[in-house]
């Protein structure tokens, strides 16, 4: 996003949502149970019956739902659960009852909140205008064939089996009752390996006997379906490059020595990936709409003042490799 001025409530609701624990999956071993409840269903409410009293003043249910509903959008995330609800209105009770002894005191009235209450708002609609391209920018078939010509590698998919020997200082834990091999070890090993699957060795077998990586080993070596990007670099180059059913030499990576079968090499046709295209393009799309209406007002900066505009620093990441 690029506005990052919000209304304070929704700051607040922001870290509320940050506090939410993460829900823990369940074991493969232990079925999840349903949690047990601990309070009994809430009653229905009509939308005219008073829910929060804050002093004088009464909101309905109507009124606290619209309040929630606005929350929601500005932050784009629900409101996770009947706690977090409670929560939001007693946040939202305080800051009524602190902002009207502030007006009390008529802090509401003095220059500095009069300009801070204006970037608010200003940054309010800035967020919102936003939001509105987001949800009207679409990009056309053309546009759509034109990113998924040039970008078919990525919609790649492989299925591939493995054998993992490790070697000392890998990240993959030592097989119970197994040696730390050295990496001269770890590749006479592998080599082996190589040598009896050529000879007819069934892989399955040799993964579920030898394989360091015992998640994919119990199920022969298989791994699931993955695209580019998702396995380290060595071992991306190895599956992209090398042909169906062809075995391959031991392959290094951080992991140890993995030696690889390709079982099947797909790529996805335009009307399979049109969804993850058009996720790709809209965040430039939107990028150059808000470029545009930002344009449409120019903004002039005194030099006078505020000084020349300086060079940006290239970051470390971005410069190009210095010769030694």
């Amino acid at each position: 996003m690029r506005f990052q001025l919000f209304l304070p409530l929704t700051l607040v609701t922001a870290a509320l949502f940050a506090q939410q624990p993460p829900a823990t999956p369940p074991t493969p071993q232990a079925p999840p149970r349903p949690a047990p409840s601990l309070a009994p269903p809430a009653p229905t409410v009509a939308p005219d019956a008073v829910v929060l009293t804050i002093g004088t003043q009464q909101i309905t249910r109507a009124q606290f739902e619209a309040l929630l509903a606005a929350l929601v959008e500005s932050n784009g995330r629900p409101i996770p659960n009947a706690a977090a609800k409670r929560q939001v209105a007693q946040q939202f009770g305080q800051i009524i009852a602190l902002s009207e002894e502030a007006r009390k005191r008529k802090l509401d009235q003095t220059p500095s909140a009069k300009q801070m209450i204006t970037i608010q708002i200003d940054s309010y609609l800035a967020n919102a205008l936003q939001r509105q391209v987001g949800d009207e920018v679409k990009p056309d078939d053309a546009a759509l064939h034109a990113y998924y010509d040039s970008h078919k590698a990525q919609y790649e998919q492989v299925k591939a089996v493995h054998i993992l020997i490790r070697f000392k200082g890998s990240q993959v834990p030592i097989r119970p009752n197994a040696k730390d091999l050295t990496e001269e070890e770890a590749l006479a090993k592998a080599q082996g390996i190589v040598k009896q699957l050529a000879a007819g060795g069934d892989f399955a077998a040799i993964a579920k006997a030898e394989s360091d990586d015992t998640g994919t080993g119990s199920n022969g070596g298989a791994l699931p379906p993955f695209g580019r990007g998702q396995m380290v670099p060595e071992f991306e180059q190895a599956v992209f490059s090398q042909p169906v059913g062809k075995l391959s030499d031991p392959v290094k990576t951080k992991f140890g020595y993995h030696i690889i079968r390709v079982d099947e090499r797909t790529s996805k046709n335009f009307e399979e990936a049109k969804a993850d295209v058009e996720k790709q393009l809209k965040p430039q799309l939107l990028r150059e709409a808000m470029d545009r209406l930002e344009k449409q007002t120019p903004v002039t900066l005194d030099d006078n003042y505020f000084g020349k505009e300086a060079a940006m620093p290239i970051p470390n990441a971005a410069r190009p490799p210095q010769p030694h």
